[in-house]
């Protein structure tokens, strides 16, 4: 029986990944040991790391006016990292509060001292919209505006990104980075947890504009500045090798399969079937509404909680996992990333009408 992976992350890696990572794992292109043994200043890492780099830049066009760094500490590390970077003195911090992990990141650059202009509250309506962002009013004497791109555990996305003008605009993009096309240009930084959409967890892709880390005072500790990182290229200390190389194996399996722009298109698909079929559906719900949904989490309740898990139940025996809601939010919860195939989203909504004609 075939398994289809809805975990929100660590999630689905592509099978042809996998099985490279497998079949290099003992004896890597022939060295007679593994990638993972390998020291991180050797030429076989040299390489991995580098044609990483020129991968991430390939798919998302990024020119040189950006940095490519390989971190560690995912993303919550950044939350705290990037106000110790890039505040400015009497300078306030934007945020657009859209669920748990912006409101984690404004948590964070409280305690380091930032006073924030608050420039979208999505708590006021549970979090299932993210509304008017083109009318949205960006200060332009802010420091920088932080935004989450895509909210896991309530199900929205951005459909558009905030003008933000000369303000740097900030994007946790942990759970949509390279599932659609995006221009990075519009941005001063994105982050992002590899663990989602392009990588295991261990790893963390930063894209920093040249710029932004020579605002970063002296007083911050050498290892959390992003310029240490810059200046090492990503081998300051002992960087997260293997997940690194799993990265490039991602990207290269991205790349061979149309890019970007084709990877959005299926990702469309597989949202819509889902969606539509919630739609027409009078036992399921979907939570988010219909001009916010995420493409990548797909969250919905049945008519009791009681039925809820009885439907995880259903779904795990017939091969399906991960479908369990947040635990903040409970429901169920579809994570499609770009590894989950549309054969996944099509078993699904069969286990789905099966489930919906026995109750």
């Amino acid at each position: 029986m075939a398994v289809y992976n809805f975990n929100a992350g660590p999630a689905a890696l592509p099978k042809p990944v996998l099985l490279q990572a497998q079949s290099e794992f003992v004896d890597y292109r022939g060295c007679g040991y593994g990638i993972i043994e390998e020291s991180h200043r050797a030429p076989l890492f040299e390489e991995i790391i580098t044609a990483a780099e020129a991968n991430v830049r390939r798919l998302l066009s990024i020119d040189d006016d950006y940095e490519v760094l390989f971190l560690q500490g995912g993303a919550s590390l950044q939350f705290a990292m990037i106000p110790m970077n890039i505040m400015l003195p009497g300078r306030r911090v934007g945020f657009c509060d859209t669920g748990e992990w912006s409101n984690k990141a404004m948590k964070e650059a409280k305690i380091l001292g930032a006073e924030i202009d608050l420039l979208y509250d999505g708590a006021q309506e549970s979090y299932r919209r993210i509304d008017g962002i083109s009318s949205w009013t960006v200060p332009q004497d802010l420091a920088y505006l932080h935004i989450c791109s895509n909210n896991t555990i309530y199900g929205t996305q951005y459909q558009e990104f905030p003008q933000s003008g000369a303000v740097p605009l900030v994007a946790d993009m942990s759970s949509d980075i390279m599932s659609r096309v995006v221009d990075v240009n519009r941005f001063g930084l994105i982050f992002a947890g590899a663990q989602k959409n392009i990588g295991p967890a261990g790893l963390t892709l930063v894209i920093v504009r040249k710029d932004l880390p020579e605002r970063c005072p002296n007083t911050v500790p050498t290892m959390l500045r992003f310029a240490t990182h810059v200046k090492s290229k990503s081998l300051f200390n002992t960087p997260p090798t293997f997940a690194i190389y799993i990265l490039r194996l991602v990207t290269d399996w991205l790349l061979d399969n149309g890019g970007l722009a084709a990877m959005q298109r299926i990702n469309e698909e597989k949202a819509a079937l889902l969606y539509d079929f919630i739609d027409r559906s009078d036992f399921y719900r979907g939570t988010a509404d219909p001009a916010s949904r995420s493409r990548m989490n797909v969250c919905f309740r049945l008519p009791s909680e009681e039925l809820e898990k009885q439907f995880v139940s259903a779904a795990k025996a017939a091969g399906l996992i991960g479908l369990k809601g947040h635990r903040a939010v409970g429901g169920c919860r579809a994570s499609i990333y770009n590894a989950v195939p549309l054969e996944g989203v099509q078993r699904l909504l069969e286990v789905m009408a099966d489930f919906q004609a026995r109750c």
